[in-house]
């Protein structure tokens, strides 16, 4: 059984660098999925309110008969639960379908500047942090602009950044900002989008051929060369199997420079000033 390493996080705590992404998957499906990735090896289970299948995620963390204390499990909480303290309610709604007492990981899913609400939601994050009902406090879909706004009129700087990343969406200036701060940045959607045409590309394809791996292997093996945690998502047990057998293996730095090229530049991927739920 492969375990991925483990990242330490600005509040003494570790992440598994590599997890279990859920959505789009039912109640019904992701506790299949999650029995399935326990047996693997996979113990870092990420999930969301939005997602709609905190429940199946639960159950399926009840039936892999792992101690809860060897999992780290992550939500997300939507703009519903912004504002004032309203991630208090959403918490314990997580938590209840989730069957747990605390979840390690509570991320605010969007900034949505717009709303100006997001300030008030992380104190609040603060305060369920220091009760004790969530391990690490942290964000999704942050630029570097809404993190400078939070550090000014927060106490906490927040542990983790989940954004959208992949070696077409490389983030690399938010990255190198995340690092200054002690940020951890976390990728979703590390394989690029659906279509699945980052996965076809030629470099990827000679890369696979060259280390005996897949296109997806490769690219997940990018994203752990550079310190990135990463959360593909799958609910075939064969592809969880392989996603999780990228640690026996290296990308040389010729190989990390003639990935670079599929680089679509600094404009790729989602605005969250414009976007988010």
């Amino acid at each position: 059984m492969t375990l991925a390493p483990l990242i330490k996080l600005n509040d003494g705590y570790s992440i598994p660098q590599l997890g279990l992404g859920t959505w789009p998957l039912d109640d019904e499906q992701v506790s299949a999925a999650v029995v399935r990735a326990v047996e693997a090896g996979y113990r870092h289970i990420d999930t969301a309110v939005k997602y709609g299948n905190e429940k199946g995620v639960g159950d399926g963390i009840k039936a892999s008969g792992v101690d809860r204390g060897e999992l780290f499990v992550t939500t997300k909480l939507d703009g519903v639960f912004q504002g004032n303290d309203r991630a208090v309610d959403g918490l314990d709604g997580s938590l209840q379908r989730l069957g747990l007492d605390y979840v390690d990981l509570l991320l605010i899913h969007w900034p949505l500047p717009q709303r100006d609400e997001f300030i008030s939601t992380w104190k609040t994050f603060e305060r369920l942090q220091a009760e004790g009902r969530v391990r690490s406090i942290g964000v999704s879909n942050f630029k570097p602009a809404h993190l400078e706004r939070l550090l000014a009129e927060t106490d906490v700087v927040p542990a983790v950044n989940q954004i959208q990343l992949s070696p077409a969406i490389t983030r690399t200036a938010e990255r190198e900002f995340h690092s200054r701060l002690g940020i951890v940045t976390e990728s979703y959607s590390p394989l690029g989008g659906s279509g699945g045409d980052l996965l076809s590309a030629p470099i990827l394809v000679q890369l696979g051929e060259k280390y005996d791996k897949t296109p997806a292997q490769v690219v997940l093996r990018w994203h752990i060369q550079q310190g990135l945690v990463t959360i593909p998502k799958s609910g075939n047990p064969e592809r969880m199997r392989d996603n999780l057998d990228v640690f026996d293996f290296a990308l040389d730095p010729l190989d990390l420079a003639e990935i670079a090229v599929l680089d679509e530049g600094p404009g790729a991927g989602n605005d969250s000033d414009a976007t988010g739920h």
